[in-house]
């Protein structure tokens, strides 16, 4: 459940793209290692050519795959609604593709050298294991996709426990391809496995935060919980996976992510804002023009994270222009709701007043020049003048916004955000002609900036793993506490007790496994050969790896003449 590996949408048509590219650019990669092995090591002259131009074709063949990459990982559009509303559209993040893997060898020789046990008796186990990675790389884009990943998750602790030993490895390497570039990266550690499958857990998350429907509350709702749950899932991956070979996984990149994913949460509350206020309530404009103007502060932040040195060449110029855009689009949009709250709101009673003033002294960033506040809302004349200043750095703006949009190929054809972008500033242009009066001699002032202000801060959710509950695969082994990889015990031992005058002359306690709390010196199993701390694995061939205390003593009290025998083990 959970798992969509048949599903030719739209979304799993960029995925096999994603992985074919993936696949080309790991073969190159590889022709690109022999031909500078050979630069390298050959003193033939013709040999050094020949291999040169061959490497110049390896590097433009690569330089092109990681375009066409670059490109599927712009097509944000595939991953939007398809309501009828226009809304601007949000980034989103492709998963990461990982190779088949194949345990079956090394687990049974895994559990037949550590845990004493036939590894033909678990090859159910392992096939289960290997079902539910082959699974979890094709997770559906819904709720169950996200506990299918989140169960693998959460086994890979089981996993590591009984098959990683602290230093030694078992031989088998975990491949991924960075979601941004496409280029392999191998390591033995499962923490890499870990990280790998967190990172889909947080893509998962922005793809179905993309998809809502944000023209109404539920779909905002839905959207804010989902990137703040792929920030949440970033930020841990960041604070708990350090030195992952791959880019997409390195701390700046992540750091990266989870601002653009904050981003991404506050535009959704400024868009929940727009849908419940009141258009021509004088308060709830200068709130709308605080938020706006708060969406346009993070994305300046999340523009300047994605220009630094190593993070500028490997982020898509798709997104770091949509960054930008929304930046300069936002800063339009604070200017415009000042200008309607001033224009469009009717001038404050004696009784609304008081709070008016004490809202509109901390609404910019520095107080505009002129008569006093209080003088400055009572004057319609004065409101108007300063609504026009507004209007005037809003328009502004939004050409901004539109020029930066033009300079990116790929943001063209995105007619969704052209609308979004022309239907704003064509708004802000009616509503300035609609004000500028033709006697108007006075120079245009310059409007001050509106301070940033937010009614609802994005919260980072991290992941909740306990939500999903999960039972061991291979809990047939024993109690994690002793048959663990890190633990090592000396073969298991057969021994046959018979029931002297004080009974098998030892002393028990403890439960899965029971332990051999003391032994009777002279008695029965002290002869036997029983020492004290021995853990009791199995009594007359029936297992008690995971039995109470009460039914091993039931057991044993339960043998006849004959004796009994019991399984221990000595760590």
């Amino acid at each position: 459940q959970g798992c969509d590996p048949f599903a030719q949408t739209q979304r799993s048509k960029l995925q096999h793209r994603r992985a074919r590219i993936n696949q080309q650019i790991n073969k190159e990669m590889r022709m690109r290692a022999g031909a500078e092995n050979l630069f390298r090591a050959t003193s033939n002259h013709k040999v050094k050519e020949t291999v040169a131009l061959e490497l110049s074709y390896v590097n433009s063949n690569l330089q092109l795959l990681k375009e066409e990459l670059e490109e599927l990982n712009s097509s944000v559009d595939v991953y939007q609604n398809d309501s009828e509303s226009i809304s601007v559209p949000m980034i989103p993040l492709g998963l990461k593709e990982t190779k088949e893997l194949d345990f079956l060898v090394p687990l049974k020789d895994f559990i037949s050298e550590h845990y004493g046990e036939e590894g033909v008796l678990f090859e159910k186990e392992i096939k289960e294991f290997m079902e539910l990675r082959q699974a979890m790389r094709t997770p559906s884009r819904n709720e169950a996709g996200l506990e299918l990943l989140m169960e693998y998750y959460n086994q890979l602790y089981f996993f590591d426990s009984r098959f990683f030993p602290p230093n030694k490895s078992l031989g088998v390497f975990f491949h991924w391809y960075d979601s941004l570039t496409g280029v392999p990266s191998h390591q033995r550690a499962l923490a890499f496995e870990k990280g790998s499958v967190l990172f889909n857990i947080g893509a998962l998350h922005t793809q179905i935060g993309a998809r809502q429907d944000r023209a109404c509350l539920p779909g905002l709702n839905q959207a804010i919980d989902a990137f703040q749950k792929a920030a949440g899932a970033f930020n841990y991956l960041k604070e708990n996976f350090s030195n992952a070979p791959s880019l997409d996984m390195s701390a700046a990149s992540l750091n990266m992510l989870v601002r653009l994913m904050v981003a991404q949460v506050q535009e959704c509350v400024f868009e929940k804002m727009t849908l419940l206020s009141a258009q021509h309530d004088f308060l709830a404009c200068l709130q709308l023009a605080q938020e706006a103007a708060r969406v346009e502060d993070v994305y300046s932040l999340v523009h300047q994270t994605m220009t630094q040195a190593h993070v500028k060449d490997y982020v898509p110029f798709s997104w770091t222009t949509m960054v930008h855009v929304k930046s300069e689009h936002f800063k339009a949009l604070s200017h415009y709701f000042a200008a309607i709250a001033l224009c469009n709101c009717p001038v404050a009673s004696d009784a609304e007043l008081p709070e008016q003033e004490k809202a509109f002294i901390q609404f910019h960033i520095t107080v505009p020049e002129g008569l006093s506040l209080r003088l400055l809302l009572q004057d319609p004349e004065e409101r108007r003048k300063l609504g026009k200043a507004h209007l005037k750095k809003a328009i502004m703006k939004h050409e901004e916004a539109m020029r930066i949009h033009g300079l990116c190929k790929i943001l063209r054809k995105m007619d969704i955000l052209q609308e979004v972008l022309s239907f704003a500033h064509k708004r802000s242009l009616s509503k300035y002609s609609e004000i500028d009066h033709e006697e108007d001699f006075f120079e245009t002032g310059d409007a001050p900036d509106i301070h940033p202000k937010t009614h609802q801060k994005p919260e980072i959710k991290s992941p909740s793993f306990s939500q999903v509950k999960v039972t061991d695969i291979f809990h047939r082994l024993g109690p994690l506490s002793v048959f663990s990889a890190k633990n090592k015990w000396y073969p298991a031992r057969r021994v046959h007790l018979m029931r002297g005058e004080n009974g098998f002359g030892f002393t028990l306690r403890g439960d899965s496994p029971v332990l051999i709390a003391g032994v009777i010196p002279g008695g029965c199993a002290a002869e036997a050969g029983l020492k004290e701390g021995d853990y009791i694995i199995s009594v007359n061939g029936k297992d008690c790896k995971w039995s109470k205390h009460a039914e091993v003593v039931q057991l044993l009290k339960s043998t006849g003449e004959e004796g009994v025998e019991v399984g221990v083990i000595t760590l």
